[in-house]
């Protein structure tokens, strides 16, 4: 459907998504929501600090202080203190950068980074905030951002999670501060005007990327603060002539996606991340697995290996193994994640630092693995994925994903999330106690009864 026919449409979208926000109350929700909201903050905090170990982690602290001064919100693990949008940029970088954060197939967004990088530097801000608080703005902000995602009919070419991933953070902040229709219009209106968001950094495996989540994270602040300050905003943000549909996905057809507010809710559709690397890099770690488990292969079993994947993901992740590769390059180049996976099992965070980056036997094998784009229709599908491993002594052995694991129909067990959690806690830049990592577990496992989110940030510091 084109802009221009959309732009006759009596109904702004954008008064439909104030609505949905301004009017959901907890009660709202449906348990299986609620239930997928506390899975994915536990997920987002122990991600986030993992990453407080990420590259450029400690660099971005340091420079962010030069940007003003002030004491409102902390970041996770180092503790640092600093103004809420600043704390906003760095939690939710931290969030995104090792690529371990939890992502929505349907929509092509990790959603949670830039809704929790927000929320979390709002909530030590202004403090108050309670579990049901937190669970309900971070369903509305998965909504917010992920109807953008699913509205899109073509192949992705801004970075989604931090363009359509600033709605879901206004949304969200807005939510807890109780903003009416019109101030959250005008808010949608405010961030519009901030959203950054290129593949360049994808491309190149530049630190960008996932600033660039932060940079929109903290623009939901402002934005949130311009609209209570009696910001007047743009109103067409979505479908207008310069809206965002049009602008940033070209084509689209956003009226189902709309019409599905309040009847299904997108934090049910979220995908774990079960390993620290581009998700559309999973289809060869699943398969890998499979075989491994299966078939018993080894390193010095096999030939080559084909990995067929959707056009997003040869587009994207397709990229050839180079000697020497940045963290990000190599998350996002199947050939190098293929490689790993075969030679140790998994893929883990320790694979994307140091010495394993310039590993030859890693580099040797990612020699002989061919991304090879399939047909699918589908400019935004992540699955399905195949793979192809043909061993020395002819063989040839297949896996079919249909969903790649960590996908709601084939989803991480709780006893899995819980192990990546602690995984993710061990891996901070600073020492956290296991006892500090159970009693997050257990305070987001009892979220309702929480009557201060600032009590989780406290256990996040070491």
């Amino acid at each position: 459907m084109s802009a221009a026919h959309e732009l006759g449409d009596e109904v702004n979208p954008v008064e439909t998504l104030a609505a949905h926000v301004v009017r959901t109350n907890f009660e709202d929700l449906p348990q299986e929501a609620v239930n997928a909201a506390k899975t994915f903050i536990l997920d987002s905090i122990g991600v986030g600090v993992a990453g407080s170990d990420g590259p450029w982690a400690r660099e971005l602290i340091e420079t962010v202080k030069k940007w003003g001064s002030g004491d409102e919100s902390r970041v996770f693990v180092h503790g640092a203190r600093l103004p809420a949008s600043s704390a906003a940029i760095v939690n939710a970088y931290q969030i995104h950068c090792l690529e371990y954060d939890c992502v929505n197939e349907d929509a092509v967004i990790h959603p949670m980074a830039t809704i929790l990088g927000a929320v979390s530097a709002e909530a030590d801000r202004a403090g108050g905030y309670s579990g049901k608080d937190l669970i309900l703005a971070v369903a509305l902000g998965v909504d917010a951002s992920c109807v953008l995602g699913v509205s899109s009919r073509a192949p992705m070419r801004f970075f989604r999670p931090s363009t359509a991933g600033a709605f879901g953070a206004t949304a969200a902040v807005a939510k807890l501060r109780g903003l009416d229709d019109p101030t959250l219009i005008n808010a949608f209106g405010a961030i519009y005007g901030q959203i950054s968001g290129t593949l360049a950094p994808h491309r190149e495996g530049s630190p960008v990327l996932g600033m660039q989540i932060g940079f929109c994270a903290r623009g939901a602040i402002a934005a949130c603060d311009l609209a209570q300050a009696g910001l007047i905003g743009p109103h067409e943000v979505i479908t207008g002539m310069y809206g965002y549909l049009p602008m940033y996905e070209g084509e689209f057809d956003h009226v189902a996606a709309f019409a599905s507010l309040g009847k299904t809710w997108q934090i049910t559709r979220v995908s774990h991340k079960p390993f620290p690397s581009g998700r559309l890099t999973h289809g060869v770690v699943d398969g890998i697995q499979q075989l491994r488990e299966r078939e018993g292969i080894k390193p010095e079993d096999v030939e080559r290996m084909v990995a067929l994947v959707p056009p997003l993901a040869h587009r994207l992740t397709g990229r050839p193994d180079i000697p020497d590769p940045e963290p990000n390059y190599a998350k996002l180049c199947i050939p190098f994640v293929a490689a790993t996976a075969l030679l140790e099992g998994t893929v883990d965070v320790r694979h994307f630092k140091g010495d394993w980056l310039r590993n030859p036997k890693v580099h040797e094998i990612a020699a002989h693995v061919e991304p090879v784009e399939d047909d699918n229709p589908n400019a935004n599908a992540v699955a399905p994925q195949k793979l192809e491993v043909y061993l020395k002594d002819g063989r040839k052995l297949e896996v079919e994903m249909p969903q790649i694991f960590g996908h709601p129909e084939n989803p991480l067990s709780h006893e899995q999330n819980v192990a990546k959690f602690k995984r993710s806690w061990a891996s901070a830049a600073k020492p956290l106690s296991d006892a500090s990592a159970d009693r997050m577990i257990d305070a987001v496992t009892n979220l309702e009864s929480v009557e201060d989110i600032r009590s989780l940030i406290d256990l996040t510091i070491a």
